[in-house]
């Protein structure tokens, strides 16, 4: 009797326990459900006020864009290297943090960047005198493969445009044209997801036209000076996106206007832009390969796992996980043995992935990044998302308030060092300023528009500050000073600089590329090496891709980070 009314007692814990913990459970659940929850059941925290139709949102996270992976942010030794043959010793270990972004699966291809050249030649046909220069500054140079002492004819007639070549990495792109390409594509992007929502007509984007083109900065700055004023491309055609009457009625007036996406409405993406140094090393690196809960195992030498550039894995062992110089003459081993499988470059994810997902973070082509080269990363002032090139510009306005829109009629180009002439605002786009003292007065983390030269170029931080006698500015750096004029007969004139004093070839316009190439020794594959070009130069092993930022938390749109 004793032992049955002991195991009744014993059930009936065992019961008691199971439903306490069940409690605990559903109440956690809805203090979950509680803060997760967006539209605060329509009543503002702040004022109790109704704000249900003005800020109630269907947004669920930031969407991944077209050709981009998820790169999940964090902590890593920037720089670490086992070897600086080249005794450059700008690549010291500094600890940098990278917040969460987006990065392009592979490098832009000849394909991708041909669907950005036909788009200019429609919107602005060359044979148009005052359009000319904007197809003409973004062809890629072709003539990065001629070779004095080598036969690469084929390669400068075919590399771009053939499509047994259209899978392949785009080269001859100088960063200006990388930039100005990931500005546009951007644009294309933003306007497709605008079409597919219903707030702009669904074949907006074949409606081309100069003066008539899609700009993100422009719709959501002047959204009714889009598609320059067209209402039937602005409303989409949809009358269930117009505002009614005050009445509430299901019929709009005449006069009512269509509703635009806002940036609050989270539809419109973040651009596509180049990314920065310190984000392009985190993503080659992949060190979540190597992770062990809140650790790394050991150290990384390449983008792939191991400190050899050859496959460890069985079934592939002994294969080249990269194509690259692999010594004097030595493209790609012998006849019947190619090992790398390629001369030059190679089609697209021809090789393994990284553990982030990303193909060819070494070999294939160098890449662009954003960054002002400068010989020491600066991580003792700064070690959050670093970066150097940062100069600051607002929307330029107009006496009566509005934005300045630029026109068929003030397109702004640049003339670069050898006399080409690029298209850097284009008609439709918001025309920039530098910001001024109104914006500088008094604050704290930054004093002028242009930082490129910040804690690099100051008497406090250089023995070799002077000034150039050419220019008469202050530099730190004494590179060339080569000019470009016009004389009065509209002739260009190219002014090579003469001095026998420069000592550099470093100043602003020098960007830091990453990576190394199919004509790179196997030295360069480390993501943690570092070279520069002039931002107006192209080679024929250095090409580029993109990445984007990540709005919001550091999870994906599923709540998707390394630690799944």
């Amino acid at each position: 009797m004793q032992t049955q009314i002991l195991q009744k007692q014993i059930v009936d814990m065992r019961v008691k326990n199971a439903l306490k913990s069940l409690s605990f459970v559903a109440v956690g659940l809805a203090v979950v459900s509680c803060n997760n929850s967006r539209d605060y059941d329509g009543v503002s925290r702040g004022t109790g006020w109704d704000v249900d139709e003005e800020y109630k949102t269907d947004y669920d996270g930031q969407i991944t864009g077209p050709g981009l992976v998820f790169i999940d942010g964090g902590s890593f030794t920037m720089g670490r290297v086992q070897d600086d043959v080249m005794h450059d010793w700008n690549n010291s270990p500094t600890q940098q943090h990278v917040q969460s972004f987006y990065m392009d699966e592979t490098e832009v291809t000849n394909l991708m960047y041909l669907e950005y050249l036909d788009y200019l030649k429609e919107v602005y046909p060359p044979a148009e005198e005052k359009y000319s220069a904007i197809y003409l500054g973004a062809v890629p140079d072709t003539m990065v493969w001629a070779n004095r002492l080598g036969y690469n004819e084929p390669l400068t007639n075919n590399y771009l445009r053939h499509p047994s070549y259209q899978d392949y990495p785009v080269v001859g792109v100088s960063w200006i044209q990388a930039t100005e390409y990931s500005q546009w594509r951007t644009d294309r992007v933003n306007e497709k997801i605008l079409a597919e929502e219903g707030y702009t007509g669904e074949d907006a984007r074949f409606k081309v036209e100069a003066g008539k083109t899609f700009n993100t900065a422009t719709y959501l700055n002047a959204p009714t000076l889009t598609y320059g004023s067209d209402d039937k491309m602005l409303s989409g055609g949809d009358t269930s996106q117009d505002i009614v009457d005050d009445n509430q009625s299901n019929e709009p007036e005449e006069n009512d206007k269509a509703k635009f996406a806002r940036r609050k409405d989270g539809i419109v993406l973040p651009a596509y832009r180049l990314p920065t140094e310190a984000e392009w090393e985190y993503a080659a690196l992949a060190l979540t390969g190597i992770r062990e809960y809140n650790s790394y195992r050991g150290r990384k030498k390449y983008p792939w796992n191991g400190q050899y550039i050859r496959s460890g894995k069985r079934g592939k062992k002994g294969d080249i996980l990269a194509n690259f110089k692999l010594g004097d003459g030595d493209y790609g081993g012998i006849a019947g043995w190619t090992v790398d499988g390629a001369a030059i470059t190679n089609e697209i994810k021809s090789y393994p992935p990284n553990a982030f997902g990303l193909y060819d973070m070494a070999g294939n082509v160098a890449e662009w990044v954003a960054d002002v080269y400068r010989p020491i990363v600066d991580d003792n002032y700064n070690d959050f998302n670093y970066y150097r090139g940062n100069v600051y510009m607002k929307n330029a306005i107009n006496p009566d308030g509005t934005v300045t829109i630029v026109t068929a009629d003030s397109i702004q180009y640049d003339t670069l060092s050898d006399g080409d002439v690029v298209a850097r605002v284009l008609p439709g786009e918001i025309k920039q300023v530098p910001v001024g003292e109104k914006e500088t007065f008094l604050r704290t983390q930054f004093s002028t528009s242009d930082n490129r030269d910040f804690r690099d170029g100051d008497k406090r931080s250089s023995r070799f500050y002077y000034q150039d006698e050419l220019t008469g500015t202050k530099r730190m750096y004494n590179s060339p000073e080569n000019t470009i004029g016009v004389d009065s007969t509209g002739t260009l004139i190219r002014q090579y600089d003469e001095s026998n004093d420069r000592t550099t070839l470093i100043d602003d316009e020098v960007r830091v590329y990453k990576g190394g190439s199919w004509k790179d020794i196997a030295y360069w594959l480390d993501p943690a090496t570092r070279r520069y070009l002039p931002q107006d130069m192209a080679t024929n092993y250095i090409g580029f891709r993109c990445a984007m930022s990540r709005v919001g938390g550091s999870a994906d749109k599923k709540g998707n980070t390394a630690r799944d």
